[in-house]
C-alpha cells in the first residue's frame, strides 16, 4: 500500500487464504495427510496416521480456481486496493481428513500426537470474499472432495 501511495505503483493487494490441489508440497495440511496417505498405501509406513487438531477449521480453495481468480484481479482489480481472495466456506481439518481416508485403499488408524498442537491455534478462519466476488463475478468451480482426491491421486503417482 506504502509503495501505491507514495509511488503510484499498480500494485493491487490481495489476502489470499489456504490454497490446496495437486503439486503442493508436503508441509501444508492437506498435502501432508495426502502423502502420508499414499505412502501408507505403498507400504512404507505402519498404518498409523499421526495428527495434531483437528478441529481448527481453515478456508480451502483449489489452487486451479485461485489461478482464475487471480487472473480476474490482473483484469478487474483497482490499484491499492486490497482483496480477500477463498472459497468462503471453512471445513475443519477432522472433516478433510475424513473425506481423504474414505479414498485410502488400506484402513488408516488415526491418533493424535500431542506434538503436534500448536500453542495456540485460531479456531475458525473464513475469508470474507464478498468485495472481491462482487467485483468479478467469480466463485470455486472444483468441489474441496475433487481438490482432495486430486491431491492424493498426485502423491500416489510420485515414486
Amino acid at each position: 500500500l506504502q509503495y501505491y501511495i507514495s509511488y503510484r505503483l499498480k500494485i493491487i493487494r490481495v489476502r489470499p487464504f489456504n490454497h490446496i490441489g495437486p503439486r503442493q508440497s508436503a508441509g501444508f495440511v492437506v498435502s501432508d495427510f495426502a502423502k502420508k496417505i499414499a505412502d501408507i498405501e505403498k507400504g512404507r509406513m505402519d498404518p498409523i496416521l499421526r495428527v495434531g487438531n483437528l478441529e481448527a477449521k481453515r478456508d480451502f480453495t483449489d489452487v486451479r480456481d485461485m489461478v482464475r481468480a487471480y487472473n480476474f484481479l490482473i483484469e478487474k482489480g483497482e490499484f491499492g486496493e486490497v482483496y480477500n481472495i477463498g472459497s468462503g466456506v471453512s471445513h475443519s481439518i477432522s472433516e478433510i481428513l475424513g473425506i481423504l481416508l474414505s479414498f485410502s485403499k488400506i484402513k488408516i488408524k488415526v491418533e493424535t500426537d500431542h506434538l503436534l498442537l500448536r500453542p495456540e491455534d485460531a479456531q475458525d478462519r473464513l475469508c470474507n470474499n464478498k468485495k472481491f466476488v462482487e467485483l468479478t463475478g467469480w466463485k470455486p468451480s472444483i468441489p474441496i472432495e475433487k481438490s482432495l482426491k486430486d491431491t492424493l491421486d498426485y502423491w500416489r503417482n510420485i515414486d
